[in-house]
């Protein structure tokens, strides 16, 4: 394979990997969430809150990981009305997530305005004086930031924790059964507000990072459903934080794809070759379900959410 080659291969993963970044973490959060028997669709909307006052305060601050950090923690803080609607009130887990998406999609549309037009320093790359004279890698560096490695320690570290620690197997064994989890001594409350605080942070934390590293820009409605796909990929990932990377990747590679047809005058229109990303997960979606259903895969009290 020539240097070339081996140049544009490195290209198209680095793009495909900084594309999945945010989505890695919102995916990795609903993940959490879904385990312990609980499904948030208002991670759409913890994903815009946390781009939206990520790049707020990152714009105030001129510090990225400032930033970040604010938009991690914005959505922790509303995820909460999530967890009180559904555990507190015991409202319906479908119609909450849809109120906490339409209260942030308001908020940040009537706040954002302010921010259109507004530049972000963005996270420094990964590249320096050392690997800049080293051919390839150095390449590779200058096109990184952290927010990559972040993503990719957080998949093998949640997958460690979730299968290999007490705190973990008691997450999935509220998630088959809270009744029988409380019976053993594992209280169930504590661990889905937990999970749903977890899960809005690490949304947050994508949203923050699409809107300060990725995008650098803040723009109304700027996750472009992402939230959403999330829920979705978490099926697809068979609710395992391992499998969350590849399928993430997989949205990446299809949205990096469509940019670079769009850039090179390829003749269709860009608002369908938009929805190719969505298209691909929707198509992978359908077919995972039907395996996911077979094999039970999804925690036996997030079925009750369905029925």
């Amino acid at each position: 394979m020539s240097v070339e080659m081996i140049a544009i291969l490195a290209s198209w993963g680095i793009a495909t990997l900084r594309s999945a970044t945010p989505l890695i973490f919102a995916t990795l959060g609903e993940t959490l969430v879904q385990r312990v028997g609980i499904i948030n669709l208002g991670t759409e909307g913890e994903m815009l809150l946390g781009a939206c006052v990520g790049f707020a305060v990152g714009v105030a601050t001129g510090n990225p990981w400032l930033g970040l950090m604010a938009g991690a923690l914005a959505g922790a803080v509303l995820s909460l009305l999530h967890a009180g609607l559904v555990l507190g009130a015991g409202a319906n887990q479908i119609g909450s997530g849809l109120a906490v998406w339409m209260i942030a999609l308001g908020a940040t549309s009537y706040f954002g305005r302010a921010l259109v037009g507004q530049q972000v320093t963005p996270l420094p790359s990964l590249g320096s004086d050392w690997s800049d004279g080293i051919p390839l890698v150095g390449t590779i560096l200058s096109q990184m930031t952290m927010a990559a490695p972040m993503a990719l320690a957080a998949v093998v570290f949640a997958a460690w924790w979730l299968n290999q620690t007490r705190p973990g197997l008691h997450w999935k064994a509220v998630g088959e059964s809270a009744l029988i989890a409380a019976e053993n001594g594992i209280r169930p409350i504590r661990v889905r507000v937990t999970a749903i605080m977890v899960g809005g942070l690490l949304a947050g934390l994508g949203g923050a990072i699409l809107s300060v590293d990725y995008t650098q820009t803040w723009a109304q409605e700027m996750t472009k459903g992402r939230g959403l796909v999330a829920v979705g990929l978490v099926i697809v990932a068979r609710w395992k934080p391992a499998l969350v990377l590849p399928v993430c990747l997989l949205f990446g590679l299809t949205e990096v794809a469509t940019l670079r047809l769009q850039s090179a005058g390829f003749e269709l229109s860009p608002h369908l070759l938009g929805t190719a990303p969505y298209l691909v997960v929707l198509l992978v979606l359908v077919g995972s379900h039907v395996v996911a259903r077979r094999a039970s895969a999804m925690p036996a009290d997030l079925k009750a959410v369905f029925q």
